[in-house]
């Protein structure tokens, strides 16, 4: 583990690096701007580790949950929507992450701040393509529900909620591509009264998760 140098005032830094004393882990305190060139990031917070690469979660397995809750992103390129979106999977009990292996971002060093340490603590499985995950899904017995603007049925609705179920996320701008909306079992919306008519994916994926989780609790 590296700790910049020069920032003993940093009483996080201190409490850091007692901790992995603690854990044997040795730490090296460094310059400043070597470690922001290792971070890769745009504002690293003076502490960087090196890890383990993250173990790939099965999709059979994780399907095959009696409460499986899953969140399956359809094209979604921006490091900072996936970290979000791990961040709320975490917050809200999630089961697992589906993500596609190509054109999709991956767990780079921006998207492991976004989620705040949840890349820790939910499963992500990568799969060769999500139309075809959704298609296991369904064999599986777990329901299928993508999130479209333009669906009729409203999410505060939604009658699966309390069942398997995997919640679809399209791309940025583009939603659902053609083959995942068409696979899905359910289309809902996020009822928008207000005068913007869209919602980064991360807030959406979080309305929809903790609307899961309500009814969930209700039930």
């Amino acid at each position: 583990m590296w700790i910049a140098d020069g920032r003993d005032d940093d009483r996080r830094l201190d409490e850091i690096e007692r901790l992995a004393a603690t854990r044997g882990v040795r730490v090296r305190r460094v310059d400043p701007a070597r470690l922001a060139a290792e971070a890769r990031t745009e504002a690293p917070q003076g502490v960087l580790a090196r890890a383990e690469p993250l173990p790939a979660a099965d999709l059979d397995t994780l399907l095959a949950a009696p409460a499986a809750f899953l969140i399956a992103l359809d094209g979604v390129t921006d490091p900072g929507n996936l970290g979000a979106v791990l961040r709320v999977a975490g917050a809200c009990g999630a089961t697992g992450v589906v993500v596609p292996r190509h054109r999709a971002v991956a767990v780079t060093p921006a998207a492991a701040k976004a989620a705040a340490g949840a890349i820790e603590h939910v499963a992500i499985a990568p799969v060769g393509g999500i139309p075809a995950a959704l298609d296991r899904a369904k064999r599986a017995g777990v329901w299928t529900v993508g999130l479209a603007a333009e669906s009729d049925t409203s999410l505060f609705a939604l009658p699966v909620a309390d069942q398997p179920v995997l919640l679809v996320l399209g791309a940025e701008g583009a939603g659902l591509s053609r083959l995942a909306r068409e696979r899905c079992d359910l289309l809902v919306g996020i009822p928008m009264p207000g005068a913007t008519d869209s919602l980064n994916v991360a807030t959406a994926a979080a309305v929809a998760c903790f609307e899961v989780v309500r009814r969930r609790t209700v039930a």
